[in-house]
């Protein structure tokens, strides 16, 4: 043997993954003996629900939980889970069709397009956004056609701008609201526009609704699902990570459309054995009686959200104020673009902050910070802001 290996064609394909060379970074810089405020990953520092934490010792000690799962997830966690949903968003879902647990709705989102997208296939993703809408879409052979998410058009795909020829051709749309990295928001009028194109071209819809219960202010967003006629075309991915602080634990859901729930499952089948029946269990759990718990959760990051956004808006950053999900997605001062103002931050201020065109060319100009420390970190973090720019 030689020891020359060569990576496949798909991974070369890839941009470095964004959070594992944040990480990087961040460790480089605390081993330099910086004192780092860490606001890059989305990853709460607030602990799980003692509710949840409590379950999962008991359901650990069952020997039932210790053999496979089922791929498709326990039917009393997916019974849970659409009892939630309908609870929640008011639509009736067949638990036994129509949902599929995941080991996080990250690994859901992955698998997706290798079940229905072929080599030259065009799928539609928004820019910026989360990394795996594109990158599953590579690793299926597929086209990534860009859809710029713009803050004149409040950060949603213009639709009408999609041209017909790449419309005809695409089999998916990945949509994300409320957003990761942006933060905004989309009304059912909108999410009705998305499902008549979907409709008009026979195109799947992946909605990415991990953030919808992390909402301020009263405000509650909407699922895709509500819309007459979503679950048709569409499949929508929920996370327990964001809603109950159960980043680790790796468990969520998808529901919609049986043919595209089925498909999922049949690569799942074929890639992965189940999430931990324990975890399940937990799962069921904190749908059932950890909302409150969460709500009181969702009151600390709506507090960090405005203390960070005022400090930011003192120091001459624009910023607006998110209505849901823990990031705050805003301009760099004009002498910076996203990645000097991101070493800039790291290098100066010891914060880590996500520059905006990891997420894509249209987050050129925008950072990312998510509000996963406590206040006074925070505090401390606007401080030195101001100190250096």
């Amino acid at each position: 043997m030689n020891g020359k290996f060569e990576l496949a064609e798909r991974l070369l394909k890839l941009p470095p993954y964004l959070f594992f060379e944040i990480d990087r970074l961040k460790k480089e810089a605390i081993a330099r003996g910086k004192d780092i405020i860490d606001l890059g990953v989305g990853d709460p520092d607030i602990p799980t629900p003692s509710v949840i934490v409590e379950e999962l010792k008991k359901a650990v000690d069952r020997p039932a939980n210790h053999r496979y799962p089922s791929t498709v997830g326990m039917i009393e966690f997916r019974e849970a889970a659409c009892d939630w949903f309908k609870n929640r968003f008011g639509v009736s879902i067949d638990p036994v069709k129509e949902a599929v647990a995941l080991i996080g709705s990250k690994e859901g989102i992955a698998n997706i397009s290798m079940a229905f997208v072929d080599p030259g296939d065009y799928v539609l993703i928004p820019d910026p956004a989360y990394p795996v809408y594109k990158n599953g879409t590579i690793f299926a052979g597929g086209n990534p056609y860009i859809m710029p998410l713009l803050k004149e058009n409040q950060f949603l795909p213009d639709l009408d701008a999609i041209p017909e020829p790449i419309a005809v051709k695409s089999k998916m749309m990945f949509l994300n609201y409320p957003n990761n990295p942006t933060s905004a928001t989309a009304t059912k009028e909108y999410f009705k526009k998305a499902v008549d194109f979907a409709h008009k071209y026979n195109i799947i819809v992946c909605h990415d609704a991990a953030y919808t219960e992390v909402s301020f202010d009263g405000y509650q967003a909407p699922s895709f699902l509500e819309v007459d006629g979503a679950k048709d075309i569409s499949i929508e991915f929920h996370s327990l990570s964001k809603t109950f602080c159960m980043t680790g634990w790796r468990i969520g859901f998808a529901l919609g459309n049986e043919k595209i729930v089925g498909g999922l499952t049949k690569i799942k089948s074929n890639i992965d054995s189940g999430a931990f029946q324990a975890v399940q269990e937990s799962g069921i759990v904190a749908m059932a009686k950890a909302l409150p718990v969460a709500k009181n959760i969702y009151k600390v990051f709506e507090r960090r959200r405005n203390i960070f956004v005022k400090g930011l808006n003192d120091c001459g950053i624009e910023c607006d104020l998110p209505k849901s999900t823990f990031y705050i997605w805003f301009k760099v001062p004009p002498k910076y673009d996203s990645a000097s103002f991101t070493k800039l931050m790291l290098e100066e201020a010891g914060i880590v902050i996500t520059p905006g065109n990891g997420f894509g060319e249209y987050g050129e100009g925008y950072v990312r910070a998510a509000l996963t420390v406590p206040e006074e970190r925070l505090n401390e973090a606007v401080s030195r802001i101001k100190q250096v720019i």
